[in-house]
């Protein structure tokens, strides 16, 4: 049934009451796919015959206690974007499969283009950040959006800085690298204005399909932050680069920006927004690189489920010693 043993999801009953079908009933999965820490299968609800993806967590990058829960708590508060998919059940009880798991709505489309798609990712990410997050909501809330990935990037590199077996050549050059998140963080003017922020905008989290629509599918590591956190993380090359080839010029980027500004409620200055996404782009080029030293050293312990040829081809790319200094020469240095 692929890495893991998907047909004990039907050991719950709570599931299958949800479905109308006996515990045990067999039911066809297919994997639909699979990031670093979850695993995603497409199959058919008996009744009513829609495609649904049954989602399963294998880890917390959040290092949370019930990471399905918090993904499906977000899925909740996204739901009125209208480009996101739907959160229909979950089993965070953890009986029928140790990780829990949930259920969602299947949403068709292939992955974005930057060459053709930045306009309608811009309006895609204004309308998730226009909305209302309720109070006392559940999302994780750093009082320094900026800091906190800072402090994410300094754990995830002790991990590779920490190992016998990392290059000392790569560890002196990232810690080098770190040195100027200080300075963006010392330098940045930190923004009032707060949403629900994806953090983790890939081109292959997002879909866009023949009839106009473009969704975001992705929301493993929601926060309450600032819209600069995704804006910055969408447009560094360390994202862009990920899946394609591509690095985005500063035209385009401030294209992209003017576009998300004429469909936000947040902002409506390019230039102002643009002072917000700055530091942020900066210290994603620093986030990205710390992560791929981490999973680097994730990648040779045996005990890793989850592991991908082209994934780590990327990562021993991106912790090159060329790779570092384009990066702190072309975006950290300015």
């Amino acid at each position: 049934m692929g890495i893991i043993d998907i047909a004990s999801v039907t050991k719950s009953k709570a599931f299958c009451h949800w479905l109308g079908i006996t515990p045990g009933d067999n039911l066809d999965f297919e994997l639909l796919g699979h990031g670093e820490y979850n695993l995603n299968y497409i199959f058919f609800h008996p009744k009513t015959e829609s495609k649904m993806v049954l989602r399963v967590p294998m880890g917390s990058q959040m290092h949370l206690d019930n990471q399905v829960r918090y993904e499906y708590d977000a899925l909740k508060i996204l739901e009125p974007s209208h480009v996101t998919p739907k959160a229909f059940f979950i089993d965070d009880a953890k009986t029928a499969m140790p990780y829990g798991f949930l259920v969602m709505e299947f949403l068709p489309g292939r992955a974005l283009i930057y060459e053709s798609d930045m306009p309608q990712a811009a309006v895609c990410l204004a309308e998730i950040h226009n909305l209302d997050v309720p109070d006392g909501h559940h999302l994780i809330s750093p009082i320094n959006p900026l800091g906190a990935i800072l402090d994410e990037c300094h754990f995830m590199f002790k991990q590779f800085f920490d190992s016998d077996i990392a290059s000392s050549e790569i560890k002196d050059h990232i810690s080098a690298l770190l040195t100027y998140g200080d300075m963006i963080v010392k330098c940045s003017c930190s923004s009032a204005v707060r949403c629900l922020v994806n953090t983790e905008l890939n081109s292959g989290n997002f879909l866009v399909n023949d009839i106009g629509r473009t969704y975001l599918v992705d929301w493993e590591k929601p926060i309450y932050g600032s819209p600069g956190q995704d804006l910055g993380h969408f447009l560094a090359p360390t994202t862009t680069l990920w899946k394609t080839d591509t690095i985005l010029s500063k035209d385009e980027i401030m294209n992209f920006i003017t576009i998300y500004c004429e469909a936000s409620s947040l902002y409506n200055n390019s230039s102002l927004l643009w002072e917000t996404v700055s530091p942020y782009l900066k210290m994603n080029c620093l986030r990205g690189i710390t992560w791929c030293a981490m999973a680097w050293v994730e990648y040779q312990s045996p005990e890793r489920i989850l592991k991908d040829d082209f994934t780590f081809n990327k990562i021993k790319e991106y912790i090159a010693p060329e790779f570092l200094e384009k990066i702190r020469r072309e975006y950290l240095s300015e």
